[in-house]
């Protein structure tokens, strides 16, 4: 498509300049166009603005993805804040970004009005991970082992067990434990997340879970017991 027939996307149909900008995020920015995804991140459109970041943290210079993706994370519309969420992963892999940074930041959206976005916030943290000696992990540790265990929406508890298994912290394994008692789909995500850790109580957590009222938790256990 020629400038003029980008720019005229990005005048009508939100849809289709989403799509445009995402796609900006798969090649080589052409020229002009950290610009256009700059000012896109104001678009009226949520999911324009999901797009521009997308397409930023994947292909902006480090310095504007890193700005946008702050910014992102406290966009009035969870989805924008949720895709934040999702690309925090991807963004502490790049080169030189700081990846306590990323953390702190994501962990401020553990307490975020949106549970998916909390979700999408513990995941991230998940697959960051980080080095036991790191005080940017300790806090995410922390902060994830509360989510697990008194966040009032079982979406939430559940991907904050995910994560602390992901991660593997001995901070961690006691809310890991204590999740083990939760409704069944954080019960099932708890037995898994036992994988990392060693001991009597962990060996007692998982025979409770081989005898569990819901078939899930004892598959899960099964398979954890057979690894």
């Amino acid at each position: 498509m020629d400038a003029h027939g980008f720019h005229r996307t990005l005048r009508d149909d939100p849809v289709e300049r989403a799509a445009e900008l995402a796609a900006l995020g798969l090649r080589r920015l052409p020229a002009g166009a950290l610009g256009r995804l700059r000012d896109a991140m104001s678009d009226r459109d949520a999911r324009v603005r999901a797009a521009a970041l997308g397409a930023l943290v994947r292909r902006g210079t480090r310095v504007r993805a890193v700005e946008a993706w702050s910014s992102a994370l406290d966009d009035p519309d969870p989805r924008v804040r949720r895709r934040a969420a999702e690309l925090g992963a991807q963004l502490a892999a790049r080169a030189g970004v700081d990846r306590a940074l990323v953390r702190a930041r994501l962990v401020g959206r553990l307490d975020d009005r949106d549970v998916t976005v909390v979700e999408a916030a513990a995941w991230a943290l998940g697959e960051i991970g980080g080095d036991a000696r790191d005080a940017s992990l300790g806090d995410a540790v922390r902060a994830l082992a509360s989510a697990a265990t008194t966040h009032p929406d079982a979406l939430a508890r559940e991907a904050a067990v995910a994560a602390l298994g992901a991660i593997g912290d001995e901070r961690g394994r006691a809310a890991v434990l204590a999740a083990c008692a939760d409704r069944p789909a954080v019960r099932r995500r708890a037995v898994l997340a036992l994988a990392p850790f060693e001991g009597p109580d962990v060996d007692a957590a998982l025979e409770r879970a081989l005898a569990d009222r819901d078939w899930q938790v004892r598959q899960a256990a099964e398979d954890l017991a057979r690894s």
